[in-house]
């Protein structure tokens, strides 16, 4: 679906622990997607792969993956290119439309009863004025 002309890895050190590999070896891979300005996609799974991507998402309209899992730089590349692929099947589904739903009769009788019993307590609590002895 999108060529890997569009796609940028770079590679960079990883973070957390491991002593001195962490140190001279760069394993993790960043890859960056330009969405905003993408022309194997359209406009309204832009948005949506903008919108899921969150904090991964720059003002730019670019996303950003971090992948730092394995110690092979490869299958950081793999799965950075897998979470991509995740986030692309999500937005090119459209979310299904929302049905409002209506609420049951009985529930309705039911819950204008219960007011109309509530309110019946609170007008008994009532203190009546004794103006008229």
């Amino acid at each position: 679906m999108i060529s890997a002309s569009e796609l940028q890895f770079s590679c960079v050190h990883a973070n957390g622990p491991g002593g001195q590999g962490v140190n001279t070896s760069s394993s993790a891979v960043q890859l960056r997607f330009d969405a905003k300005n993408s022309s194997s996609l359209s406009t309204e799974v832009k948005e949506r792969l903008l919108r899921l991507a969150g904090s991964r998402a720059t003002a730019d309209g670019e996303v950003v993956i971090l992948a730092a899992e394995f110690r092979s730089q490869l299958r950081n590349r793999e799965a950075a290119r897998a979470r991509l692929q995740e986030l692309l099947d999500q937005a090119v589904t459209p979310p299904k439309p929302r049905r409002p739903t209506k609420c049951p009769r009985n529930q309705k009788l039911l819950r204008l009863k219960a007011k109309r019993i509530r309110s019946e307590r609170k007008r008994n609590r009532r203190v009546m004025p004794s103006g008229e002895d």
